[in-house]
């Protein structure tokens, strides 16, 4: 059983799956303003500090590269579903003009703030949060076959009664959270377990632990490392820019392998 599987399998607050009602936020093009808003958690695109695990196959300047499509990628299905309400947390802020070009005035900026990813999320969501009270969803840039439609069922899931929704990653972690309101809480897991394959797992205990009813999206894949560049390269909903990059950069190291 894979890790987001086992870690869902053992939650026993979910709000069953349903179907979205006619004129529901899943029905509305993706351009169609949908209440609530959107974070994308965001690195700056500085070449050897993003994408590292990619280097092998990519170099570093190819990383970064790779990594401001993802970025650009992650803005525009935020706009997408909430126009007007989408912000970017940069890290580090001091390197902000570097995301700048990649996002325009199509989202506010604001930095991340905290020692790890636990407090930098908390604390952004708290300052969106203070001013704008709807339910929140909140993305990274790791997942290139993220589409507008999950961020929206995210949002109607939230609308509908979920406390919090969670977008599992087939790593353990997750590629989305929506909050209803502002919690702290599922935050505060051990620090040492972000970026580590129980990230999930232990978000989930600290929701039962609060009491939180619980929504789910369908697993997706990071894009992290040479074996996750593998898996994705061949795969449909692969954006077709970030499929060209690994399939040259493949190709490239087959070529290269005596």
């Amino acid at each position: 059983m894979s890790p987001p599987v086992a870690a869902i399998a053992d939650y026993d607050l979910v709000i069953p799956s349903q179907s979205p009602a006619p004129g529901s936020v899943l029905d509305m093009p993706s351009q169609s303003p949908t209440p609530g808003s959107v974070l994308v958690m965001a690195k700056a695109p500085i070449a050897g500090r993003v994408k590292t695990r990619l280097a092998p196959l990519l170099g570093a300047q190819g990383c970064a590269a790779l990594h401001k499509r993802l970025l650009a990628r992650a803005v525009q299905i935020a706009v997408s579903i909430t126009p007007g309400s989408s912000f970017v947390a940069v890290e580090p802020w001091d390197e902000r003009a570097l995301v700048e070009p990649l996002v325009g005035s199509t989202a506010s900026f604001i930095p991340q703030e905290g020692d790890q990813l636990g407090e930098r999320m908390s604390n952004a969501s708290r300052r969106i949060f203070d001013v704008r009270p709807d339910p929140l969803v909140i993305i990274g840039t790791d997942v290139p076959t993220l589409t507008p439609s999950l961020v929206g069922e995210a949002l109607w899931k939230l609308q509908d009664g979920c406390d919090c929704v969670f977008g599992p990653a087939h790593d353990g972690g997750y590629y989305l959270v929506g909050l209803a309101r502002r919690t702290p809480a599922l935050f505060s897991i051990d620090p040492a377990l972000w970026g580590g394959p129980e990230v999930l797992r232990a978000s989930l205990d600290m929701a039962r632990l609060h009491g939180l009813t619980v929504g789910f999206l369908p697993p997706l894949s990071d894009l992290d490392t040479e074996a996750d560049a593998e898996t994705l390269a061949d795969d449909p909903a692969l954006p077709c820019d970030v499929a060209g990059i690994l399939q040259w950069a493949l190709a490239r190291r087959a070529v290269a392998v005596p």
